[in-house]
C-alpha cells in the first residue's frame, strides 16, 4: 500500500532483502493487529492453519506479478497487464476493483483506529474518531507533506518493534519471569479446543487470514526497482516466510494466553494477551503503537488510491475532472471523491456500530482477492506457459475461491460478501457502458477519417488530371447552359 513512499525512491535500486523488509513493514497493519481477533473468534486456534494456507496463496500471486513485472515493466502494473491480456474492459475493471478495495481498506482501518481509541475513551462514539482520523489523513495527502515518506519509514520500524515487544513480553509472562497475566495460559491441544466451530468455522475465517497479507500487489510493483529483477521471487519467499512466522508465533501465543471466549472484534488479541496486574502500562503502550501503525497504513492507502484515481482519469477510465489539480499542485477533485467514500464509511460506523468492522473488513478482503484473480489470469496469458506455473496458478485460484466461498457460511462475513458483489456489479455495469461509448466514438472517428480520406483522394485525382480534361469539362458545362 505504501505507493507514495516508493514514488520518491524511483531512482534507487533495492537489494532483494531490502524489498523483503519493505514488504514485511508495509503489509502488517490493522488487518493483523485487529483482524486476527476476528479470525480467532470465528475459527478458533485452528486459524493458524488458515494463515499458513493464505501465505501460500499470497506467494503465488506475488510470484506471478513479479515475473510479469520483470518481463514486461509497466507503469500501471497489474492494471496494465489485465488490459494487455484481456482488453480495455479488464484494465478498467482491474483499476476500479483496486480503487474500491483500497477505499474499503481505508474504511476498515478508520473503524479499527476508532476501536483502538475507545480503549481510552469508551464513551466517545466511533464516528467521531473516524472523522478525526480521516480529516487529518486527507490534509496530509492534500498538502503533499514531503517529510511524510520519512515518517512512514519510522512508523514501519515502530510496527516491527511492537511485534517484537509482544513476543518478548508474552514469552516472559508464560515463563513466569514477570508477573502473571490476567488469564491462565492453556495450550489448546484437543480437537474441540482447536476447532471449536468445526471445519466450517475455519473455512469462514479464511478470508481474514488472506486480509492480513493485503498489499502484496504493491510490492510486486516495487520489484522492478530491484538491482536484479530476477531475484524478486526470492524476495517474496523470504518476506512471506517472515510474515507467516510472525503471524503464527504471535497468534499462537495469544490463543495460549487468552481463552477463546475473551476474543472479540472490538479488542486487539495482543492487548488482551498482555493484560497483567504487574504490567498495567503495557496494554496502553501497545494500544498507542497500534494507533500509530494503523494511521500510517491508512494514509499510505490514501496516497495509493489518489494516484490510481488520477491515472484512471488520465487514461479515460474515469471523468477527466479527477485528473485535474487545483493550482497545478493539489489533487483536490480526486480527494473530494475519496472523501465522499470515507464519509460513507463513517456513516456506516454511525448506523452499525456493532458490526461495521466485520462487514467492511470482509468486503475489503474480498475486493483484494478479486484483484488477485485478475493478476493470476493475466499471468496465464502474458507469461511463457509451463506446467509448474500452471499448477501454481490453479493452486492460487483454488485457495482464493475457497476464501471467497467461506464468507457465505458465517453471519458476520456474509453481509460483506453481498456488499462486494454489489460493488463488482456496479463496476461491471459502468464498464459495459464505457466500452459501448468508446466503441461508438471509435467507429464514428473511423467513419469520419474514411470520409476525409475519400475526399482527399478525389482531390488528388483531380489535381493529377490533365489541363485539357479540365478545360473541356468546363466548356461542356457551359455549352449545356
Amino acid at each position: 500500500m505504501n505507493q507514495a513512499s516508493s514514488n520518491t525512491k524511483e531512482d534507487k535500486k533495492l537489494k532483494w532483502w531490502q524489498l523483503s523488509l519493505l514488504g514485511v513493514a508495509g503489509t502488517i497493519g490493522t488487518g493483523y493487529f485487529l483482524g486476527s481477533g476476528l479470525a480467532i473468534s470465528i475459527g478458533g486456534p485452528a486459524v493458524l492453519l488458515a494463515y499458513i494456507l493464505a501465505a501460500v496463496g499470497t506467494y503465488v500471486v506475488f510470484d506471478a506479478l513479479s515475473q510479469m513485472t520483470a518481463e514486461h515493466p509497466e507503469q500501471g502494473s497489474f492494471r496494465s497487464y489485465a488490459k494487455k491480456a484481456f482488453g480495455n474492459w479488464a484494465g478498467f475493471g482491474s483499476g476500479w476493483v483496486y480503487w474500491f478495495s483500497e477505499l474499503l481498506i481505508m474504511g476498515s482501518q478508520l473503524t479499527a483506529l476508532s476501536i483502538f481509541s475507545r480503549f481510552w475513551l469508551p464513551a466517545v462514539p466511533m464516528w467521531i474518531f473516524a472523522a478525526g482520523f480521516g480529516v487529518v489523513s486527507l490534509c496530509i495527502v492534500f498538502f503533499g507533506n514531503k517529510g511524510f515518506d520519512r515518517v512512514e519509514n519510522v512508523l514501519a520500524v515502530i510496527k516491527i518493534a511492537a511485534i517484537l515487544m509482544f513476543l518478548v513480553i508474552a514469552a516472559a509472562l508464560l515463563a513466569g519471569w514477570i508477573g502473571g497475566g490476567k488469564y491462565t495460559p492453556k495450550l489448546p491441544l484437543s480437537y474441540s479446543a482447536l476447532f471449536p466451530a468445526g471445519g466450517i468455522g475455519l473455512w469462514s475465517a479464511f478470508i481474514f487470514a488472506f486480509y492480513a497479507y493485503g498489499g502484496i500487489e504493491v510490492l510486486g510493483i516495487m520489484s522492478n526497482r530491484l538491482q536484479k529483477p530476477e531475484e524478486a521471487p526470492k524476495a517474496g519467499k523470504v518476506m512471506l516466510l517472515a510474515l507467516t512466522t510472525v503471524y503464527v508465533l504471535s497468534i499462537g501465543l495469544a490463543v495460549t494466553m487468552v481463552p477463546l471466549s475473551a476474543f472479540n472484534p472490538k479488542e486487539s488479541p495482543f492487548v488482551l494477551a498482555l493484560s497483567s496486574d504487574h504490567l498495567a502500562f503495557v496494554p496502553h503502550l501497545f494500544n498507542g503503537v497500534l494507533i500509530i501503525a494503523g494511521f500510517s497504513t491508512m494514509t499510505a492507502s490514501l496516497y495509493a488510491i489518489t494516484s490510481m484515481m488520477i491515472t484512471l482519469a488520465q487514461e479515460g477510465d474515469a471523468p477527466r475532472l479527477f485528473a485535474k489539480k487545483w493550482k497545478d499542485k493539489y489533487p483536490f477533485f480526486a480527494l473530494c471523491l475519496i472523501a465522499a467514500g470515507l464519509v460513507g464509511a463513517i456513516v456506516m460506523a454511525l448506523w452499525l456500530p456493532g458490526k461495521v468492522y466485520e462487514y467492511i473488513t470482509t468486503a475489503a478482503g474480498l475486493m483484494i482477492l478479486y484483484n488477485w484473480v485478475f493478476i493470476l489470469l493475466s499471468s496465464g496469458r502474458l507469461l511463457q506457459p509451463s506446467k509448474l506455473s500452471g499448477v501454481k496458478r490453479w493452486i492460487g485460484l483454488l485457495l482464493i475461491g475457497a476464501a471467497v466461498a467461506g464468507t457465505l457460511f458465517h453471519a458476520l462475513s456474509r453481509p460483506g460478501f453481498y456488499l462486494s458483489l454489489l460493488i463488482i456489479s456496479l463496476i461491471a455495469l459502468i464498464d459495459w457502458i464505457v466500452q459501448r461509448v468508446q466503441k461508438k466514438q471509435a467507429a464514428s472517428s473511423a467513419g469520419a477519417n474514411a470520409h476525409e480520406d475519400k475526399l482527399s483522394n478525389e482531390h488528388e485525382a483531380m489535381r493529377g488530371s490533365s489541363p485539357k480534361f479540365r478545360i473541356t469539362g468546363i466548356r461542356l458545362r457551359k455549352s449545356r447552359l
